[in-house]
């Protein structure tokens, strides 16, 4: 909105990246306590730091719900516009998907960039995909978040990610722009069902073997324990949606059973819906897993809520609470103490728990009536 954050300030060869100074804006009331609030913000703050941000200053607000013209009001705004020019602030953040009229209101006092927290994701997204897969993922999940908010929007022509959308001024050009973001988004959502074509034909391929799904929060170590399970070397680190295409690997150290392990993209609260439709097909991987298992991060201060909004996510996608296994990552950490107790605790860093997880997961698939014996030739790891 008013253009697109930087990509994400990863560095390389030695370069340091300038970073945006951004300011963070949420609203807490009825349905969020002022707790809950600064947690989100907290997340948020992770994410403009990914995006390539710093975070400067926060702001919230409490309200019984978001304001429908400015989301805070307009007696904040004027604070928040003052906070943001004495900070020299590039970017103001906001924690929820704002209205096109919520923007177009909000650009006219603030200075900067005014961001939501949709349009920092989609950002981010844009900047990890590496896959043909991926890339046209995120591309339709831009245009269609974008789509709505072109009116009056010179700056968001440009946030196409992809296709060559020129701004231009009047009714003539906005029409123009909009015929071009549509035919840009059928296409995508055409060369997505192809994509999905082979991602079917791979799928029969496993129907002869157990399938294991890895799911969760972003960041709750999904990819380390992917290696460790099946002794690969995929990219692993600590940093939000370090992983954005599925990969699959057999599992190791199961005597040999035909077991396959599926790295996932991770969960993340208020995820854009425009982003959740478009990644469909690689949500198919969690849908048709035979297992999943549920990775949390015990060191997380939010990990029962994280792992609530995965649930929530598993829930929406129509699985079953008898085919998850919920497991407690990260477990050598101090702070991760009291997290989980209950649960199956491992570490995926330190190899803590795994051999019991691993006899976990083949216990699991066969109460579930899913075969996984050892071969003929007898057990191998």
């Amino acid at each position: 909105m008013g253009g697109a954050p930087a990509a994400p300030a990863d560095g390389g060869a030695g370069e340091r990246v300038a970073r945006t100074r951004a300011v963070l804006v949420g609203v807490f009331g009825r349905e969020l306590s002022r707790l809950a609030a600064e947690d989100h913000l907290d997340e948020l703050e992770r994410l403009v730091e990914t995006a390539g941000g710093v975070v400067v200053a926060r702001a919230l607000q409490e309200r019984p719900s978001p304001d429908p013209a400015t989301y805070v009001g307009r007696g904040k705004v004027a604070e928040v516009v003052e906070a943001a020019r004495a900070l020299d602030a590039g970017w103001t953040v906001f924690d929820d998907e704002l209205s096109p009229s919520q923007i177009r209101n909000l650009e006219k006092e603030l200075p900067g960039q005014v961001l939501d927290r949709a349009n920092v994701i989609l950002q981010i997204f844009a900047a990890r995909a590496r896959s043909r897969e991926a890339k046209t993922q995120v591309e339709l999940a831009r245009l269609e978040y974008l789509l709505p908010r072109l009116a009056g929007r010179s700056g968001l022509a440009q946030q196409r990610g992809g296709g060559a959308f020129r701004a231009g001024g009047g009714e003539k050009q906005l029409e123009l722009d909009r015929r071009r973001v549509r035919r840009r988004i059928a296409a995508l959502k055409e060369e997505l069902v192809k994509i999905e074509r082979s991602r079917g034909v791979r799928r029969r391929g496993l129907r002869h073997v157990a399938t294991v799904g890895l799911v969760g929060y972003t960041n709750a170590g999904k990819t380390t324990l992917f290696n460790r399970l099946t002794s690969s070397a995929e990219f692993a680190e600590d940093r939000l949606f370090a992983t954005l295409d599925p990969r699959h690997a057999r599992m190791k150290g199961v005597g040999g059973r035909p077991i396959v392990v599926t790295d996932t993209v991770g969960f993340l609260r208020k995820l854009p819906h425009a982003l959740v439709a478009s990644f469909r097909s690689t949500l198919l991987e969690v849908e048709e897993a035979d297992l999943l298992v549920h990775v949390v991060d015990a060191s997380s201060p939010q990990a029962e809520d994280q792992r609530r909004v995965a649930e929530e996510v598993l829930a929406e996608l129509g699985v079953e609470a008898d085919r998850v296994l919920l497991v407690y990552n990260k477990a050598d950490r101090p702070e991760a103490a009291h997290a989980g107790t209950g649960e199956l605790r491992i570490s995926a860093a330190t190899g803590e728990g795994l051999e019991t997880l691993r006899a976990a997961v083949v216990s699991r698939l066969e109460a579930a009536g899913i075969p996984v014996p050892l071969p003929a030739t007898g057990p191998r790891t």
